[in-house]
């Protein structure tokens, strides 16, 4: 298609070589295989977040689930040491020294990869990010990103927000870590979605994707808007759940007096959107294990990939909706 494609598919056809090349030297760096004419095992490095939430709990499962000895995979699990970048850069560079075949990277930070992923590249091992992209977003230093389009799932909670509002309110945001790209892609969205509505945003402040900050930064907006406030957008549903319990403590109904919107679509979420907790829940599927497998696979066989894998995320806006799908949620 363009130059960058056709520079990553020699880049891929490098690493089968390299890959073939190492397995018959038994050169992976690791105990993989002993020796003994046993099946090819492919050396992964997932640079990962770590402990953050429901959310990352359920992804990274269904990573470690995915790639296993069994499919033919060695999964080196690297999470980040209390969400620190730099663990991060250190486990990503120790993965280019061992020369591992392939990195998985979930970024805690969107910018500061431009020489880790040179040094990949350098190295011919294949990048593809989980979840989260790189800033500046230069797509000829990784394979592809695989994740749900945020910018599109917090466009349609905008949406809902002005359609829901159309005489207006006060609306506060709660987000994400700054620095993490979700945070921008997703207010982005959520303002691409309010288009011209009348709602007016009193304040936006950091809960780090946890409960307990929710709650308390919540507290803190109500407390100095007079509970004048009658949406919340939460970027995450942990951030919601924390909003809800301050709504409630308030003495204020969600749903009636304050109404709550989130993303992720946990499994904690939808049970409280189906007991009126909370409004409206958008999906941010966890789940795209079984799509990273493919895309390792396509890219180690020099196959093309298009540079931006989008994973399907569902909406509710009903606690109709939400107890329809609660017996077989898996996250």
């Amino acid at each position: 298609m363009s130059a960058k494609k056709r520079i990553r598919v020699a880049f891929g056809l490098a690493a089968v070589g390299a890959l073939t090349i190492g397995l018959a030297a038994c050169s992976t760096g690791d105990s993989g295989g002993d020796g003994g004419g046993s099946e090819e095992i492919t050396t992964v490095g997932f640079v990962a977040v770590g402990p953050e939430g429901a959310w990352r709990e359920a992804n990274e499962s269904n990573i470690q689930d995915t790639f296993t000895e069994e499919a033919g995979y060695e999964l080196k699990y690297a999470p980040a040491t209390n969400l620190d970048q730099k663990s991060q850069i250190d486990a990503f560079t120790s993965f280019v020294d061992e020369g591992v075949d392939v990195i998985l990277l979930s970024a805690t930070e969107a910018s500061g990869w431009e020489d880790s992923l040179k040094r990949a590249q350098e190295a011919e091992i294949p990048v593809i990010l989980l979840d989260r992209g790189i800033e500046p977003d230069d797509d000829s230093l990784y394979v592809t990103r695989i994740a749900p389009d945020n910018v599109e799932v917090a466009k349609e909670v905008g949406t809902w927000a002005a359609a829901t509002f159309p005489d207006g309110g006060n609306y506060v945001v709660l987000e994400g870590p700054a620095g993490v790209g979700v945070v921008n892609e997703r207010n982005t969205g959520f303002d691409e979605g309010l288009g011209d509505s009348s709602l007016t945003k009193l304040d936006a402040q950091t809960a780090n994707w946890s409960a307990e900050e929710g709650k308390s930064v919540f507290e803190t907006m109500l407390k100095s808007s007079n509970n004048d406030i009658q949406l919340v957008f939460a970027q995450n549903d942990e951030m919601g759940l924390g909003a809800a319990q301050a709504a409630e403590e308030a003495g204020l109904v969600v749903g009636e007096d304050v109404k709550i919107a989130t993303i992720d679509g946990t499994k904690n979420a939808m049970q409280a959107l189906a007991d009126g907790q909370l409004s409206y829940v958008h999906e941010y599927n966890p789940l795209f294990g079984e799509t990273a497998l493919e895309v390792v696979e396509k890219t180690l066989a020099g196959e093309e990939v298009d540079s931006y894998i989008v994973v399907p995320s569902e909406a509710f806006d009903s606690a109709e909706a939400a107890q329809a799908v609660l017996a077989d949620r898996k996250y």
